[in-house]
């Protein structure tokens, strides 16, 4: 079934996908009519610029020390007999995980957790592994090597949406780059708001939140310093709760991780607020609890560079089958207004 939406000369199609995965998403279930018309406004303004928000996927990028090497190899051209065409094609290197390097998106069935703390001794007790919606782990993974068979990033939607922009850079440090175990809290978002061209918005549902902490000074391609995936900014626990009960579709930083990452004498305060036994609290409770796709290494410089406090955004993970994440080429649509 398609359903269009217009609105002036903009025609917003939908489709109506065969398989039902309604059961194993979060706030994505909130993205439709109402979303559609939001991002439509942004769309159709004839001022609005297109920004791209992810980086280029090459060998020489920062790349995450937990997802494997990637060495794109480029193959030569090969004739085709019969004929004056040749065609050019490209492998990557085994043991790679692509979905996690470079700008990407985490499914909901990246995270799970169990119910004691695994000490790192031994083989760790996964009897109690539970995912979101509390689905038993054997449900989702049900062997060691078998693709996510629940929660996968197949089961996630287009995310066409609107999104709010929030530069804590500019409006809380000042223009300086957030440091290392730095957190952004519930009062710099609220305050960023009240600063912004949105402040009697606010975030609505089915919103993506994009954060710009200044964390992206240190991407470099090629990467010769290699600081970038050594630490990072995040947002404090009490954020994710407040932007899990403002129910947004998904939150993105300009950072690796969402969570806060750095040595033990450099996190902030608000490293208290994290629940005891959770290594990676943003991650726990965005995708295991509240349903929030965590969204990585978005290049947020285009729409703090233009003021775009507000745009129409494109996300649209690969559906492969049983993984959990997808690389990803997002886009933004809105107006500059600096």
């Amino acid at each position: 079934m398609i359903n269009k939406i217009i609105l002036g000369h903009l025609i917003l199609v939908t489709s109506v996908i065969a398989d039902d995965y309604t059961s194993q998403r979060g706030m994505t279930n909130l993205l439709g009519i109402d979303t559609n018309l939001r991002c439509s406004q942004q769309m159709s303004n004839p001022k609005a610029k297109t920004y791209e928000l992810s980086y280029k996927r090459t060998a020489s990028m920062p790349l995450s020390p937990f997802a494997g090497e990637y060495k794109p190899k480029f193959l030569p051209e090969v004739p085709w007999a019969g004929s004056r065409q040749v065609f050019t094609m490209d492998v990557l290197n085994e043991n790679v995980n692509d979905g996690n390097q470079g700008t990407q998106m985490d499914a909901l069935g990246h995270f799970g957790y169990t119910d004691k703390v695994w000490s790192g001794e031994g083989e760790a007790d996964l009897s109690s592994l539970k995912y979101f919606g509390e689905i038993d782990g054997k449900e989702v993974k049900p062997t060691p090597d078998s693709p996510l068979k629940k929660l996968g990033i197949e089961s996630v939607p287009p995310i066409i949406t609107t999104a709010v922009f929030l530069d804590v850079r500019k409006h809380i440090f000042n223009g300086k780059a957030m440091n290392a175990g730095e957190y952004v809290t519930v009062k710099h978002v609220e305050d960023t708001i009240a600063k912004s061209r949105i402040k009697d918005r606010g975030i609505l549902p089915g919103d993506v939140v994009l954060i710009n902490t200044g964390w992206s000074d240190n991407y470099q391609d090629p990467d010769e310093l290699g600081i970038y995936y050594t630490k990072a900014p995040g947002v404090s626990y009490n954020l994710v709760k407040y932007l899990s009960d403002k129910q947004v579709v998904g939150v993105g930083l300009d950072t690796w991780g969402v969570d806060t990452f750095a040595d033990e004498d450099e996190y902030g305060p608000e490293r208290n607020q994290n629940p005891e036994g959770i290594a990676n609290p943003a991650h726990h409770y965005f995708l295991t609890q509240s349903g929030v796709h965590t969204l990585e290494n978005f290049n947020l410089k285009g729409l703090a560079k233009d003021g775009v406090d507000l745009s129409c955004v494109i996300i649209l993970p690969l559906m492969t089958k049983g993984s959990s994440a997808s690389p990803l080429r997002p886009v933004a649509i809105g107006v500059p207004t600096s």
